[in-house]
């Protein structure tokens, strides 16, 4: 079965409390568990995880080689700081779509350089939580046209 990691980085654990005007009012665990009914109906396996500590991010990129057909990452603003992150990628080889729920474009300017997106095969941001289920669609549809 195809399996997909879904990994969120800081500040990510306060959705549904932490500036419900740019990220909404749905938590985390609600996010997850959409992220999991999404892949059950799309027949693959979902698995969630949260940090807000960059090497553990880094940890759970590696530990996905081997254990997982791809990622929905959204780094939180390691985005715009880890080069770790970036290599971390680089280094599994396994397909990432970049997720944002605002639109990080539309923001402050430092939020307009991302170190994921020359690693990722996509970005989708600015759609909120169904930016959640958009990625694993865009990463479903990846993983199916490399078979």
């Amino acid at each position: 079965m195809t399996s997909v990691l879904v990994l969120n980085g800081p500040n990510l654990n306060l959705l549904g409390t932490r500036q419900p005007e740019i990220y909404g009012a749905t938590t985390l665990p609600e996010v997850e568990q959409l992220c999991r009914d999404h892949g059950t109906a799309q027949g693959i396996e979902v698995i969630c995880a949260q940090s807000n500590h960059e090497g553990a991010l880094v940890d759970a990129i590696h530990a996905a080689k081997g254990a997982h057909d791809g990622i929905v990452l959204n780094a939180g603003a390691y985005t715009h700081t880890s080069i770790a992150l970036h290599d971390a990628i680089l280094g599994t080889e396994l397909p990432v779509v970049e997720l944002h729920l605002s639109n990080i474009h539309a923001r402050e300017a430092f939020r307009h350089h991302s170190y994921i997106a020359p690693v990722a095969i996509g970005m989708i941001c600015g759609f909120g939580v169904s930016g959640y289920t958009l990625a694993l669609d865009a990463l479903i549809g990846h993983l199916g046209a490399r078979t």
